[in-house]
């Protein structure tokens, strides 16, 4: 696994996000760079896969209504998804890539992919932490 998260964390370092906490022998990172939307991110290298979340918002009360628009808005998504936390308590986001054969260019697609939806879905997202 070394090999895979020394890669990784190559990678965040070139693509300019801020690693503030890690821990190589249970292959995890923490990451930000706030000005993408990207807040404590974990990324977590368990080869073969590579799992990424952030915690968007806590659910204060269920409602059909929120779950359906965040399961249309998956539809949009390019990489990654919107998902509850097994306690169906916290709404997250959520990707996993192959570690094997990942490069930069993927990794920044999928971290990519949250800043956008972050920043054509943040109304409804603030909305739905509310």
């Amino acid at each position: 696994m070394s090999n895979y998260y020394q890669k990784v964390k190559g990678y965040l370092n070139e693509l300019g996000y801020s690693i503030n906490d890690e821990n190589e022998k249970e292959g995890y990172f923490v990451i930000d760079k706030e000005e993408e939307g990207i807040k404590n991110m974990v990324i977590v290298v368990d080869d073969p896969i590579l799992i990424m979340e952030q915690i968007l918002f806590r659910v204060k009360n269920d409602n059909i209504e929120m779950y359906k628009s965040l399961l249309k808005k998956n539809h949009d998504i390019l990489h990654g998804a919107f998902v509850l936390s097994e306690d169906g308590k916290t709404v997250l986001f959520r990707d996993t890539l192959q570690v094997e054969n990942l490069d930069m260019n993927e990794l920044a697609g999928s971290l990519n992919s949250l800043s956008l939806l972050l920043g054509e879905y943040s109304d409804e997202i603030i909305g739905f932490s509310s």
